[in-house]
């Protein structure tokens, strides 16, 4: 019984990790589109893309911000069940 809140807890880093990846991914993609259509002449997309980015980028910070909550969580409940 004691495994099961490490159990949850690494559930939860895994599909938090799983989102910064696939975030990290889409920001790269955007910043990569939004620079090819800006040395096209496309001058228009450039504040949408950073406005887009920096979502990504508060998106990110907050999951890992969740992603370090859980861990300490995650270890402190092994101190107490290693006591």
């Amino acid at each position: 019984m004691e495994s099961r809140p490490s159990k949850k807890g690494l559930t939860a880093l895994d599909a938090a990790l799983t989102m910064i990846v696939i975030l990290l991914v889409v920001q790269m993609w955007l910043l990569t589109a939004t620079l090819e259509s800006y040395l096209a002449g496309h001058i228009d997309v450039v504040m949408p893309g950073l406005g887009v980015s920096a979502l990504l980028m508060v998106a990110c910070l907050a999951l890992y911000t969740f992603v370090r909550r859980i861990d300490r969580e995650v270890k402190r409940s092994r101190l107490r069940s290693d006591r």
